[in-house]
């Protein structure tokens, strides 16, 4: 089938597209998109690694229970070699209705992992990864990508992966070096270079808060459809032109969770996206929501939220106007601006020029020693030792490894990192106590051993007092160690 077919056919001409999304884009937060107008979901990016050999990671991500309402479906991985893609999209072929390779994801992890927005310049690995899956699979391939600053380049990558067999192209306007703070605008002119270029269909995301941006990138760039990532967690109606009220989603989402379970951690940072302005309000119950250990419990928080905001409702005075600056009063569901680098510390909305969107953090992390809200291991950490801070100018300075740059041992001999000295104390048969490595010791200590098992083999050398040949090598050699 060729890419217009596909999704004329298969996706059923689908505009309004929700983003593949870590931990955000599961099945329950699917089924409450879909009912308020997304056309087409993708799960969250799924490790094709991992995938292949974690029975239970099958299950939990794709396997779980069957849900017809759940399609068109496209399911997204990440991967850097062409067998383990195929492998895993081939265990995933049955479930959903094409395989989508992520060349967009340009956080930390995926650079550390060799994978997303960082495999943008290797082309010919890319073109291996398609051309096998296109082969093996039974469904369409798709790929989702990141703009080149240069538009030339980003339409000469688009055209290489037609060509390999991409049938569906997601844009994403933004280079990879554009996240969190430092996102800025998406460029639609890029997107629209790319559509022109290309006979497949192409998908446009970034810029999208409401409907209207939706209308608006679809007449400029000419795209067949538009993924929204942030929009749609901030506001889960966007694709039907609607700002509800935030309750109205939180509790029809929740209610789905309870058919559709998965694991806390994404329901609390559903709440804290829909809840974001809200919670700036209510400082209090944003802890609640932070450190409640049960979905019985996030419900709980939920309803008081919602009497909180029934309460204020009923006090407003007649003619009163959103505060912060917000477009609406904060009970409704609206995007949020994401501060530039300059406005981190300022509360949100009161000067947001920029349109980003925000990373894929679960929760928002401590900026500037304000009680924000810490991710889940900093929260750990926190319970563990309460006097510990996550303000970055409060870290102390850490002297670098001769060799490598990274941190040194306080107490290395040669100045160096674990590794580093590890890799020394081998190469040259010496000790470090700083770093517990103890490499001359052993060794004098093996040495003594066979000398002393050759006197044992052989107590004609003890009563005669003389020592062969050999067992002096070996002695001298102990000493020179």
């Amino acid at each position: 089938v060729d890419g217009e077919a596909f999704w004329r056919e298969t996706l059923r001409s689908a505009h309004y597209v929700v983003a593949p999304m870590v931990d955000q884009s599961e099945l329950a937060w699917r089924l409450l998109s879909r009912r308020h107008g997304a056309q087409l979901c993708y799960t969250p990016m799924l490790h094709a690694q991992v995938f292949l050999r974690d029975a239970n990671y099958r299950r939990e991500n794709l396997y779980g229970e069957a849900c017809p309402e759940d399609r068109p479906l496209i399911v997204q991985f990440c991967a850097n070699d062409p067998e383990v893609f195929v492998q895993a999209a081939l265990l995933a072929q049955d479930y959903c209705d094409a395989i989508d390779l992520n060349l967009g994801c340009p956080q930390m992890i995926a650079k550390r992992g060799h994978y997303g927005a960082f495999l943008q310049e290797e082309w010919d690995l890319l073109q291996r990864m398609i051309l096998l899956a296109n082969e093996k699979l039974s469904v369409p391939i798709t790929c989702k990508i990141r703009v080149f600053p240069e538009i030339d380049k980003t339409v000469k990558y688009a055209q290489m992966l037609e060509k390999a067999g991409c049938q569906l192209l997601t844009v994403h306007g933004r280079t990879k070096e554009q996240k969190g703070p430092l996102a800025g605008v998406a460029s639609w002119e890029h997107i629209q270079a790319v559509r022109k270029a290309v006979s497949i269909p192409v998908f446009a995301n970034g810029n999208i808060q409401c409907l209207s941006d939706v209308e608006e990138c679809i007449r400029k760039t000419g795209v067949h459809g538009v993924m929204s990532a942030e929009g749609n967690l901030h506001n889960p109606a966007l694709f039907e032109g609607r700002n509800p009220l935030v309750w109205e989603m939180a509790e029809e989402y929740l209610e789905i969770v309870q058919k559709y379970p998965c694991p806390l951690s994404y329901v609390r940072a559903h709440l804290f996206k829909l809840w974001h302005h809200t919670l700036q309000v209510y400082q209090q119950l944003r802890e609640e929501l932070a450190k409640v250990k049960t979905l019985e419990g996030i419900v709980d928080v939920n309803r008081e939220l919602k009497l909180r905001c029934q309460e204020e409702i009923a006090n407003q005075k007649e003619g009163e106007k959103p505060k912060e600056g917000l477009p609406f009063f904060h009970w409704i569901c609206q995007p949020y601006i994401r501060p530039g680098p300059k406005e981190r510390c300022k509360e949100n909305g009161a000067s947001g020029t920029e349109k980003g969107v925000r990373g894929k953090r679960a929760l928002e992390e401590e900026e500037d020693g304000n009680s924000e809200l810490l991710s889940k291991n900093k929260q750990k950490k926190k319970l563990r030792n309460p006097n510990k801070s996550f303000d970055p100018s409060l870290k102390p300075k850490y002297a670098k490894c001769d060799q490598c740059g990274n941190p040194k041992g306080n107490k290395c001999v040669f100045n160096m990192c674990r590794g580093c000295c590890k890799k020394r104390a081998f190469r040259e048969t010496a000790d470090c106590p700083g770093h517990g490595l103890l490499f001359k010791t052993k060794y004098e200590k093996s040495l003594s051993w066979q000398s002393s098992q050759r006197v044992i083999q052989n107590p004609e050398i003890s009563r005669r007092g003389d020592v062969d040949v050999g067992e002096a090598a070996v002695l001298k050699e102990a000493g020179d160690g």
